[in-house]
């Protein structure tokens, strides 16, 4: 069995020990189920928020605005 290769999703170098690997999330393909995100511990707090979680709170916030 071959071990997937993790690498950091923000400096895009390999994660070589695995106890430095942080799940950061997971990627929706076009044509596929997608891949996870990993990232070294040091840079975890460097990623931004998952964009399409930010434009679906925006979007829920500016419909109560509407409404009220």
């Amino acid at each position: 069995m071959t071990q997937l290769r993790r690498v950091c999703h923000h400096c895009d170098e390999p994660i070589d020990d695995p106890d430095d690997a942080v799940y950061a999330g997971h990627e929706m393909g076009n044509s596929g189920p997608g891949w996870d995100v990993w990232a070294h511990r040091a840079h975890i707090d460097l990623l931004g928020p998952d964009p399409d979680a930010v434009r679906i709170v925006a979007r829920l916030l500016v419909m109560n605005a509407l409404r009220s």
